[in-house]
């Protein structure tokens, strides 16, 4: 399945790249993360409130934390080190979180802005690793 962000064209260099803080990638990530989750979620078809729940289910920091643990041991070097700064990034989180959970969520996004700036093809790849994880939708399609 095509995530339609390949191919994005937005290569910076390493000198550029490390003056986007980690915050800033993050950013971008969770709209990545977000797209991508959308896109899985559109079959079978549904009415909008069961994609809107389904969507809501996974792009939460909980499911996020779970999915970098997943994908951890897929990553390079040079990723896990994005992963590092994303998660050092985040002093501050929401009361309803612990710390770990929403620094693990940030560094994934982190590490999906990152890709999505400087590797599109490798993004594919990680966002292809998340694909299976995503939980299908429950209850009859809508036809």
């Amino acid at each position: 399945m095509s995530n339609g962000l390949e191919g994005n064209g937005a290569k910076f260099s390493d000198a550029e790249l490390q003056r986007f803080s980690p915050a800033a990638l993050a950013y971008l990530g969770d709209a990545v993360y977000e797209l991508h989750i959308r896109t899985c979620c559109l079959l079978p078809p549904r009415r909008i409130r069961a994609y809107h729940d389904q969507v809501v289910s996974q792009v939460r920091a909980e499911q996020q934390s779970h999915y970098l643990q997943q994908l951890i041991p897929h990553l390079t070097p040079d990723e896990l080190e994005w992963v590092k700064r994303g998660r050092n990034s985040s002093s501050r989180h929401p009361r309803r979180l612990d710390l770990a959970t929403y620094q693990a969520a940030t560094s994934l996004e982190a590490l999906l802005g990152y890709l999505y700036l400087q590797h599109p093809a490798r993004l594919t790849e990680v966002l292809a690793l998340l694909t299976p994880l995503v939980t299908a939708p429950t209850g009859p399609p809508v036809l």
